[in-house]
């Protein structure tokens, strides 16, 4: 595989997403090397809307990279065609490199990595399972907040991936064409439980955070009681069934160094304030 940075200097990488909790990200470290980035998002300029296909033309005007994230998520009905639809017109307009995230051990989300592969540009997927910022910048802060994290996980143990970690690997991809043709499965450094991670976020607190068992069930009735998509929790279910207890090396093979760690993760949060309500 070459390195193909200097090649893509005279383009703009397009980041949907880019507002989310990976692309934010990515268009910061981006931006930070001086790289011209456009934020894909309902607020960019242009604007890029899923459900929109006519802004999706003028969002990829002298785009050559594009970091690809599908909101809600790959497994959600339509997705794999609004990607296939979405990757060849971005080709045609153009575009060399496609970087994909995708869900870890999610079925669904292997038929958007297969439209990917063959859309004709060069590819990198990187596959991911929670990240450890669900807990303070999505739909687990209030729970922390609270001091009781109710979620349908049981005692499964998961690979929480670190946001930051997530961003540098999306970032080489995007900028460097040796990962060009590589799967990357990313992780942290080891297998925690719900329980543990509530446990290292009361360690950093210094106060109780308890996480607290539910069904499927009860978590889909609480998000149609707060406006929610409730095929969500049919996505939990399915992937918290033990399928991604495993650790994977996605991370140091991308850059060379060990993924950060959730204890870490947790100090640094705690330290932010953002868990004191």
């Amino acid at each position: 595989m070459r390195n193909d940075t200097q090649g893509l200097e005279g383009g703009t990488t397009l980041v949907l997403g880019g507002t989310g909790k990976t692309g934010r990200r990515v268009v910061e470290r981006l931006a930070a090397r001086g790289l011209p980035v456009r934020v894909g998002s309902r607020g960019g300029t242009p604007p890029f809307d899923w459900q929109d296909e006519t802004t999706w033309q003028p969002a990829l005007q002298e785009v050559q990279a594009v970091y690809v994230t599908y909101v809600p998520d790959l497994a959600f009905p339509g997705a794999t065609e609004k990607v296939e639809a979405f990757s060849a017109l971005a080709v045609r307009e153009g575009v060399r490199r496609l970087v994909l995230l995708s869900g870890r051990g999610e079925e669904a989300a292997l038929l958007a990595e297969e439209v990917v592969r063959n859309a004709g540009a060069e590819w990198t997927i990187v596959r991911a399972s929670w990240f450890n910022q669900n807990f303070d910048e999505g739909m687990l802060l209030p729970a922390v907040i609270q001091g009781e994290i109710a979620f349908p996980a049981g005692d499964t143990p998961e690979p929480f991936i670190d946001a930051d970690d997530l961003a540098d690997v999306a970032v080489a991809a995007l900028t460097d064409g040796r990962h060009a043709g590589q799967v990357y499965e990313v992780s942290g450094p080891r297998l925690l439980t719900f329980g543990d991670a509530a446990m290292e976020i009361g360690k950093a607190l210094g106060r109780d955070v308890r996480y607290v068992p539910i069904s499927a069930e009860q978590y889909a009735a609480a998000l149609a009681e707060n406006g929610g998509p409730v095929e969500f929790a049919e996505l939990v279910a399915e992937v918290l069934d033990g399928r991604n207890a495993y650790l994977s090396d996605g991370v140091r093979r991308a850059l060379g160094r060990e993924p950060r760690d959730f204890a870490d993760y947790a100090r640094e949060t705690a330290a932010s304030g953002v868990w004191t309500g």
